[in-house]
């Protein structure tokens, strides 16, 4: 179950990245299809891996940051 945790965090933050740089801020390529449903289940998904095992390759901080750009609505990336 962690593993497919894993993927589909990764597919999660990468969805954002694309969202944020060259996606044109278009919600459809979210794999949620809304950017708060999309943040609050990065935050789940996070949150549900035991300390040890939190990825290396994502901070709950970059969470944060997505949902400040995404959500929040900043302009700047």
């Amino acid at each position: 179950m962690d593993e497919f945790n894993y993927m589909l965090l990764a597919r999660l933050r990468n969805d954002c990245e694309f969202y944020l740089n060259y996606g044109n801020r278009r919600k459809e390529i979210l794999w949620a299809l809304d950017e708060r449903e999309q943040i609050d289940k990065m935050k789940e998904l996070y949150n549900n891996f035991p300390e040890d095992a939190k990825p290396e390759w994502l901070t709950y901080e970059k969470i944060l940051e997505y949902e400040e750009l995404m959500v929040n609505n900043s302009i700047t990336v």
